[in-house]
This record gives structure tokens, C-alpha cells and sequence, in this order.
């Protein structure tokens, strides 16, 4: 059985840095597409970052590039996002999830493109 479970979330100033840990467990294929999300209260599920459980290309929604990075922990087994450069519009439950298809340029910020889903993490940030 596959678990996605979030941690790192919290409350920080406009500025600061956090990182989100996304520890799984169960069965994973390389080629599986592992994404971070986030919803705010009113608004719709936003694709973050993405990357496929083996590695390759990243992914990015415009308002995070150059801010956000997503990587894999071998050994912790975490799928984590770096979180620099934090703004306020990032306040949000922030969400890990896994696709049974790889990640693609297209696809990959679809919400529905995605079987599993951790229970989220929030993330505050104050002005």
C-alpha cells in the first residue's frame, strides 16, 4: 500500500526559506511522476513542482521558478521541495502526490493525472 505523508510545513516571514518533505513508502516505479501541490483557501489546486520518482527533468509553474526546487532523497526516501525566497501568495496546504505515468510538460500540473495523495502540510507565510 502506498503512503504519501508531508512534513515541513509551518509559519515563516516573507523572505525566509522552508523545506517540505514528502516520505514514501510502498510500491514506486522510476518512471512514476512525483509532484508537489498547493491549494488556497477559495482557490484551485496549483501544480508546484514535479519530477519523476527516477530522476530527470524538473518541472515548475512560472510563479515558483528560480525560487523552488524539488529533489529526491535516496536515503530518506523523501521527495522533497526547497522552498527559498518565500511570498506571502505562498501561503497554502501544500500537497505530495504520485501519477502512475511519467511526468510530462503537459500533464504534469493536472491534478486528476494523479493516483495517491498525502494528507498536506500548510504553509504560511506573514508580510
Amino acid at each position: 500500500q502506498v503512503q504519501l505523508v508531508e512534513s515541513g510545513g509551518g509559519s515563516v516571514q516573507a523572505g525566509g526559506s522552508m523545506r517540505l518533505s514528502c516520505a514514501v513508502s510502498g510500491k514506486f516505479y522510476n518512471s512514476d511522476c512525483m509532484a508537489w501541490f498547493r491549494q488556497a483557501p477559495g482557490k484551485e489546486r496549483e501544480g508546484v513542482a514535479s519530477m519523476n520518482f527516477g530522476g530527470g527533468i524538473p518541472y515548475y509553474a512560472d510563479s515558483v521558478k528560480g525560487r523552488f526546487t524539488i529533489s529526491r532523497d535516496n536515503v530518506n526516501n523523501t521527495v522533497d521541495l526547497q522552498m527559498n525566497s518565500l511570498k506571502p501568495e505562498d501561503t497554502a496546504m501544500y500537497y505530495c502526490a504520485r501519477s502512475f505515468t511519467p511526468c510530462t510538460p503537459g500533464s504534469w500540473s493536472v491534478p486528476r493525472k494523479y493516483n495517491d495523495w498525502g494528507q498536506g502540510t500548510q504553509v504560511t507565510v506573514s508580510s
